[in-house]
């Protein structure tokens, strides 16, 4: 078996959820958690919410498009290449598209919570 694997973020379920790439459970990854969220101008590409209860810091790539981001009364442009590093996990987030294709990656560290793998299975 090979070592490594390889995967466009396209082809990571996106007929099943076409604004969600669970690439932490694509590749099996057990470390950390990882994933990707697509959306068109005014979609929410990360979901208003605040990591209180797990205690993570989160990291945002935008790899494409363009995006809104707002953490805390913080508003923070964030157009293809930004990253936006969000180390309280108490601070409420949220980001909007601006611009149709917005890719925005996510990553955060820690015991991982399982609320991916409960909307898998659901």
């Amino acid at each position: 078996m090979a070592s490594w694997r390889a995967s466009s973020i396209d082809d990571i379920a996106a007929d099943k959820w076409p604004y969600w790439a669970p690439i932490r459970h694509f590749f099996g990854i057990t470390t950390f958690g990882i994933n990707a969220w697509r959306g068109g101008a005014g979609d929410e590409v990360i979901k208003r919410h605040h990591e209180s209860e797990s205690g993570h810091a989160e990291l945002y790539f935008v790899l494409s498009g363009d995006a809104l981001f707002t953490v805390g009364e913080d508003e923070v442009p964030a157009p293809a290449g930004t990253l936006v590093w969000v180390d309280d996990p108490t601070a409420e987030r949220v980001a909007v598209a601006t611009e149709t294709n917005t890719v925005v990656l996510s990553i955060s560290g820690g015991p991982l919570s399982g609320w991916d793998t409960q909307y898998l299975e659901s």
